[in-house]
């Protein structure tokens, strides 16, 4: 997909933002869109932030490191990793991403931390929740949350900043937007005992509008941005 065609589909993911965010009160800007990049080259990352996208999300690490280094000279890019994660790629995530929204399990949050290099700053994590219940979706379950939550939160080079979900999908707009809202109940429960969480990575190009009304800070786009994978 060329550069054109990029920067008319991110125009077209910000109105989308913009309505779905004035339709139930909230200022577009509280809402961030992650381009998720993953099977897409770099030069499609490139065209995305030259049309002003300054967050991009990845699930696989070796085609992330190669385009990590491959745009190292776009100042203010920031990378989040959203996929699963295997205690061996826990060095290497840590040391090149600026988020990682797929943190289900402490054994994992403590190899981070203890690999984020000293040199760069807390690495941002969101909790991923199975808040639908499917066996075949990696996350914590609800009742373990609490518990996770307040032990990442004590990792002194994480940063914890909220949670983060992928739903079953549903084609009932209220159906939608059910498990987002039980995402944000349950980052509102945990902001009792830690004020400090601020976000909530849920929605993509199929369902942004019931994340949105429903709370989301972070929207995952990719088909809406780049087309569909590896095209």
């Amino acid at each position: 997909m060329d550069a054109d065609c990029i920067a008319g589909n991110i125009a077209e993911v910000s109105e989308r933002v913009r309505a779905a965010a004035e339709k139930v009160g909230r200022a577009p800007e509280t809402v961030q869109v992650l381009a998720v990049s993953k099977t897409h080259p770099a030069e499609a990352v490139r065209a995305a932030f030259a049309a002003g996208l300054r967050h991009f999300g990845e699930n696989y690490l070796q085609e992330a490191e190669d385009k990590i280094a491959a745009t190292a000279d776009l100042d203010g890019i920031h990378w989040h990793f959203i996929g699963p994660i295997q205690s061996n790629k826990t060095r290497a995530i840590a040391a090149h991403f600026d988020w990682v929204h797929s943190v289900d399990r402490l054994k994992i949050a403590r190899r981070l931390s203890e690999q984020r290099p000293e040199n760069r700053p807390p690495l941002k994590v969101c909790l991923q929740v199975n808040i639908s219940g499917e066996a075949s979706k990696s996350g914590v379950e609800p009742a373990a949350l609490p518990a996770l939550a307040a032990a990442v939160a004590e990792l002194p080079r994480l940063e914890l900043r909220g949670l983060m979900a992928i739903p079953a999908p549903f084609a009932d707009e209220a159906k939608k937007r059910e498990p987002f809202a039980r995402l944000a109940a349950l980052l509102a429960t945990l902001g009792e005992t830690l004020p400090g969480l601020d976000t909530l990575s849920m929605g993509m190009s199929a369902d942004l509008e019931a994340a949105i009304a429903e709370g989301a800070t972070l929207v995952r786009i990719g088909t809406a941005i780049f087309g569909p994978r590896g095209t």
